[in-house]
């Protein structure tokens, strides 16, 4: 049995507390971590690169087109291990991950050997910041608190921002819809600060209100 079937809530470790509720929730797109994190593209370039130069040897020796083409073969078929499985990291990381954002915090179910979930109280994000792409998806990295930060860099990776060791800053890599996201979130981090504000200002009035209240001088009920 994986770990994901005991989950009570697909990417969530336990039930939410009640009137807590899912505005969000997805997986980073494989193809996106293959480029941007394993950079399957990087190496499919240089193997490419290595092709056109071992055919532009070939010529040069006076070998004719078509021989000096299947003298370069052996290099795509060498790149095909390497390629793929960069790419298929990306494809592994993504099946094992889901970005859950939900009315009081973000929780980021990771890891392909040993699953792991991380919970970001709203509490202590001071930021969100966004990063597009062409194709809409996008890396959305959050800022902690200095006194909320008890996140390790190694733990996280790659859903970090990369080279952040000191704060470390997770990040949603490779969201679908990036800006879409990153507005619910938004939205969801203001409308939580607004309730908190709220509920401290009761706390403080009702305190203001208790320390009037000693502080009235006693009736004489005989009076």
């Amino acid at each position: 049995m994986s770990d994901f079937e005991t989950e009570p809530v697909r990417g969530l470790p336990e039930l939410l507390p009640k009137g807590e509720e899912v505005l969000w929730q997805g997986a980073p797109q494989w193809g996106a971590l293959a480029v941007r994190v394993f950079q399957a593209r990087k190496m499919a370039i240089y193997f490419a690169l290595l092709f056109f130069w071992r055919i532009g040897v070939s010529l040069f020796s006076g070998m004719p087109v078509d021989e000096a083409i299947q003298a370069a073969l052996p290099v795509i078929m060498l790149s095909l291990a390497p390629v793929g499985f960069l790419a298929g990291m990306g494809w592994l990381t993504s099946y094992v991950s889901v970005y859950t954002i939900t009315t009081r915090r973000v929780v980021m179910r990771i890891g392909i050997v040993f699953s792991i979930s991380v919970n970001i109280p709203f509490k202590t994000i001071t930021s969100a910041d966004l990063r597009t792409y062409r194709k809409g998806n996008g890396d959305i990295w959050l800022t902690l608190a200095p006194a909320g930060q008890r996140v390790s860099y190694v733990a996280l990776w790659p859903h970090v921002r990369p080279w952040r060791f000191t704060p470390v800053q997770p990040m949603l890599r490779g969201v679908p819809k990036a800006a879409e996201v990153a507005e619910i979130l938004a939205n969801a981090l203001k409308t939580s600060l607004d309730e908190d504000e709220a509920a401290k200002g009761k706390e403080d009035g009702a305190a203001v209100a208790e320390k009037e209240t000693r502080a009235m001088p006693a009736t004489n009920a005989g009076q």
